[in-house]
């Protein structure tokens, strides 16, 4: 049984949104439980800022070149490293967990982008 819902949405999210229409479930779920474990941690559970700010900046859908120069901060960079680890010897809480897929995800998002990002550069050439 499925469940029909319409939202309204702003446009530049409504433009990130239709490159994953087949997956809206699935985004839909993971927000979810993201949400539901934040409520259930409290104000200690990571705001994933960083993450946030990057796919704010895919949906604006950036010029080839700015995308290609992306790169996370270092502390990005450690935190992800520290979490892979982690997760490696089974030491991983569910929060950390999701947090760790949350950054992956945004990894992968990243990738295709800049895959993207240098079709373009080579069309233009």
């Amino acid at each position: 049984m499925t469940k029909r819902i319409t939202i309204d949405v702003p446009d530049d999210l409504g433009a990130a949104l239709e490159a994953f229409q087949d997956r809206l479930p699935e985004i839909l779920q993971r927000g979810l439980e993201a949400l539901r474990l934040a409520d259930e941690q409290g104000p200690s559970v990571r705001t994933f800022q960083e993450a946030e700010a990057i796919i704010g900046l895919l949906a604006q859908q950036p010029d080839p070149q700015t995308m290609i120069d992306l790169q996370p901060s270092p502390a990005l960079q450690e935190r992800v490293s520290e979490l892979l680890d982690r997760s490696k010897t089974g030491e991983l809480p569910r929060a950390e967990a999701l947090e760790l897929e949350r950054y992956l995800t945004v990894e992968h998002l990243v990738r295709l982008a800049k895959g993207h990002a240098y079709s373009r550069i080579g069309r233009q050439s």
